[in-house]
């Protein structure tokens, strides 16, 4: 009796989702795969039965697809992973376009369709992507040292910055100090950066919710040294946390990083760490792109030990880790008379200084 009675119960559920027209289940699945936060939440649904699986696949649930519910991990990479990126693609979604073009480009290394998808994501105003484009640009990445870009490389960074990408606007203003690919303009490029560092912040105080975090509070905002810790009390104790690229002298929790490089930093992990050939990894962990060439990125010339694909990798990489290892300013004055002495920038990123292309 119990048994007909649980059949009973979901024989009476089944015929109320049938009752559902498509419309309306079409609408539920879009939201759901927007705000997916791994893809096994998605995976899950089509799984279920044939109408949901028909229903998941159509075009507009499709194009509004998450970066999250399209993270696919490296060790998952398989054919049906990169079919289902495509169909996604046919369907309009500029995250699947620039997820697939990141992984062909430097992954796969077919450099033409990786460059060609993230440019599609581009047109659409993905900010990402346009960074990504001005970084290939910059570095002449895919050809010869003779092939970077350094206006073509400004202007994507504008239009990224334009729409609120962070590194891009941190990019921007450096280009703006040095005089790369722009006209020089230094108040306007430090102005950048200080833009870059406030945006930063904000972003920053808005990913707490508030039952964890209250700006308001001196529990969650407590004075450390010549700063501030966001985060817990224990958690400012413990020091946990990562600097922010900034003059405000805060630290947060690192910021998350996009599926795309999540990829490509596992890729490379499962193939022993590191592109072959002579060639190498942004040192910043976060990153995961690898050189095109031999020599593409620049390297700290503290200590010459790291090596970086672009000026956000390597402001994110000091504030994180490297300025413990790298060479105190204080062995560089030692040197001043028996060698040359790196040049110095300025006092927010002193140390940190790079090699020019």
């Amino acid at each position: 009796m119990v048994q007909r009675k649980r059949l009973r119960h979901i024989h009476a559920r089944s015929d109320l989702f049938e009752g559902l027209p498509d419309d309306m289940v079409i609408s539920i699945l879009c939201k759901l795969s927007s705000t997916a936060r791994c893809p096994s939440d998605f995976i899950n649904i089509l799984i279920t039965c044939k109408r949901l699986n028909r229903l998941g696949l159509h075009p507009l649930v499709l194009s509004k697809a998450g970066p999250e519910t399209l993270a696919v991990r490296a060790k998952n990479w398989s054919h049906h992973a990169h079919r289902f990126l495509r169909q996604c693609i046919n369907a309009g979604n500029t995250e699947a376009s620039y997820i697939l073009g990141m992984i062909r480009f430097y992954c796969l290394q077919d450099r033409l369709t990786g460059g060609s998808l993230m440019a599609k994501a581009a047109i659409k105003s993905h900010a990402p992507a346009l960074y990504s484009l001005a970084l290939i640009q910059f570095n002449g990445s895919g050809g010869s040292k003779a092939e970077m870009l350094q206006r073509a490389g400004a202007a994507l960074c504008a239009r990224a910055a334009f729409l609120g990408h962070i590194d891009a606007l941190r990019e921007l203003g450096h280009c703006l100090q040095d005089g790369y690919g722009v006209r020089q303009n230094v108040a306007e490029g430090r102005r950048l950066l200080v833009q870059a560092n406030a945006r930063e912040l904000a972003d920053v105080l808005r990913s707490f919710r508030p039952i964890s975090f209250n700006p308001l509070t001196w529990q969650s905002l407590n004075q450390r040294g010549n700063g501030f810790v966001i985060g817990s009390p224990s958690d400012a104790r413990k020091g946990i946390g990562c600097g922010l690229w900034s003059d405000f002298g805060c630290t947060s929790p690192e910021r998350e990083v996009h599926p795309a490089n999540r990829f490509l930093v596992g890729w490379f992990e499962l193939r022993g760490g590191g592109p072959g050939h002579g060639l190498r990894l942004c040192s910043f962990s976060g990153c995961g792109r690898p050189e095109a060439r031999i020599g593409e990125f620049r390297r700290c010339t503290g200590c010459g030990k790291v090596n970086y694909c672009s000026r956000g990798c390597q402001a994110l990489d000091w504030k994180i880790r490297h300025r413990v290892e790298c060479a105190p300013t204080e062995q560089w004055m030692d040197q001043e008379d028996s060698e040359e002495e790196p040049e110095e920038e300025d006092e927010e990123v002193q140390g940190e200084n790079e090699e020019a292309w």
